[in-house]
């Protein structure tokens, strides 16, 4: 009662314009929920906290390194999310983190009796961040699959990355914070930014 975040939050999601106006117009009601096996926070359709500068940062790294599985995206664009987290998976707060950890556990312990190694998150090369979170993916995944009688509307995970601001800096070019959105009716509308803002 007292750990999940309590009102609507600002999310925002870069992508590409065609798609941002495609919702906007109502030709489509949500954003592809992301099903990937190293995603972050599970599956889900993804946003960034109250950063919409990140969010478009997201979407121009990715018009400049398409992904060979996804639709590239040719005009970077923010759409903004209005976004009600509901019963809330929140890594934030010290009760989940647990629910996590027993997840970890639950997931080790099959994948022992199954005969089959765990996931494993991986580094990227160049720069040593945990970019393909395989491990993280399938404990929140097993989490979500134990907790079914009472679902999760959302996850919501603090990230530290990208390189230190300055030498031996606790803070990060990238920090952030980020929202995965399970259940749709969460989304309460999108919205495009102010044109200040874009």
């Amino acid at each position: 009662m007292y750990t999940s975040p309590s009102s609507l939050i600002l999310g925002f999601h870069g992508c590409d314009r065609e798609v941002a106006e495609r919702i906007l117009r109502g030709e489509i009601t949500h954003l592809d929920k992301s099903e990937n096996q190293y995603d972050w926070l599970g599956h889900g359709i993804y946003f960034w906290e109250d950063n919409p500068d990140r969010a478009l940062q997201f979407a121009q790294e990715l018009n400049a390194m398409p992904r060979p599985s996804k639709p590239r995206i040719r005009n970077p664009f923010i759409l903004g999310a209005i976004i009600d987290l509901g019963h809330c998976l929140n890594l934030l707060e010290t009760r989940s983190l647990r629910l996590v950890s027993e997840a970890h556990d639950h997931l080790s312990s099959i994948s022992a009796e199954a005969g089959y190694p765990l996931p494993e998150n991986k580094r990227d090369p160049g720069t040593g961040e945990l970019l393909r979170r395989e491990l993280d993916c399938a404990v929140i995944e097993t989490l979500h699959d134990l907790n079914e009688s009472a679902p999760y509307d959302s996850v919501r995970g603090v990230f530290q990355e990208g390189e230190e601001l300055y030498p031996n800096a606790g803070f990060r070019a990238k920090n952030h914070i980020q929202i995965c959105v399970r259940n749709t009716a969460s989304i309460k509308g999108y919205f495009r930014l102010l044109p200040e803002n874009e």
